[in-house]
């Protein structure tokens, strides 16, 4: 693995890393009863995740270039293999850290609703005992979480969307210029289909996983739902991401053909 194959995967790593540690947010709402600043706080990692896509698409076209002149060696098939590894070792990561990083998540809320003030919290963060935080904040999943998966209220149906929608958006962009690839006289327009693929993963999200989980956030709230059955449909949740991001391995081909027959039908 050369030195730019190693920044894409890093920079994919970040972006599932930070889209997997998203489902800690509200179990830290829950437990500070403050669902909106927990959000609020969230976007600031949310602004790593945009700066890493940002990145990622003009370090994946170079990629995809210097396969195409005369001379490039390597396989392009295996260096996008490589990358949605990094998706699905993100989410393993992710979801381990998924207990500590709700732990240190609800402290900087707390403080933040003290404060009230982004700058204090970071100086808090880095010069008061920052890392003795996560020393004591560090654990594993517990064990009864991970293991007894039933009563935790996702429903089938929102469970196979989550690993389609998961799949299309792990694979919508790469499959989107490896289909450049294949046929470079469409390679414009194959980059540009990689907005319907990712568009159409985001209205599901947007229609179905995100209100359901909004949803069962807000009866955790109100009592109709116990902390440690919401805790359990997290963990689904984050089973059901990690088989997106395998599904993603096994769509990027067919996704890459598909792509290319539509770019030469428009």
């Amino acid at each position: 693995m050369d030195a730019q194959l190693l920044i894409l995967c890093g920079l994919t790593f970040v972006i599932h890393l930070i889209g997997t540690l998203a489902y800690s947010v509200r179990i830290a709402g829950v437990r500070t009863r403050r669902i909106a600043v927990s959000l609020a706080l969230f976007s600031m990692l949310a602004l790593l995740s945009r700066m890493s896509n940002v990145f990622l698409s003009p370090y994946l076209g170079k990629r995809v270039e210097q396969h195409l002149v005369p001379g490039g060696t390597g396989s392009l098939f295996a260096d996008f293999q490589w990358l949605l590894l990094s998706a699905t070792l993100a989410t393993i990561a992710g979801g381990l850290l998924i207990p500590t990083f709700q732990r240190l998540f609800s402290r900087a809320v707390l403080h933040f609703q003290a404060h009230r003030s982004i700058p204090k919290l970071m100086m808090h963060a880095v010069f008061k005992g920052g890392v003795g935080y996560v020393r004591d904040a560090a654990c594993v999943p517990a064990a009864a979480n991970v293991v007894a998966v039933r009563g935790h209220g996702i429903s089938p149906g929102i469970t196979v969307l989550n690993v389609g929608a998961v799949a299309l958006l792990t694979t919508g962009v790469f499959a989107a210029y490896y289909a450049g690839a294949l046929d470079p006289a469409v390679r414009l327009t194959s980059s540009g289909l990689s907005g319907i693929i990712n568009g159409a993963a985001t209205i599901v999200m947007a229609l179905f996983i995100d209100p359901h989980m909004s949803g069962m956030t807000d009866d955790v709230i109100d009592g109709r739902v116990s902390e440690p059955q919401f805790r359990k449909a997290v963990v689904w949740l984050v089973g059901s991401r990690l088989a997106g991001t395998v599904l993603a391995q096994v769509l990027l081909l067919p996704a890459a053909l598909l792509i290319v027959t539509v770019a030469r039908a428009i």
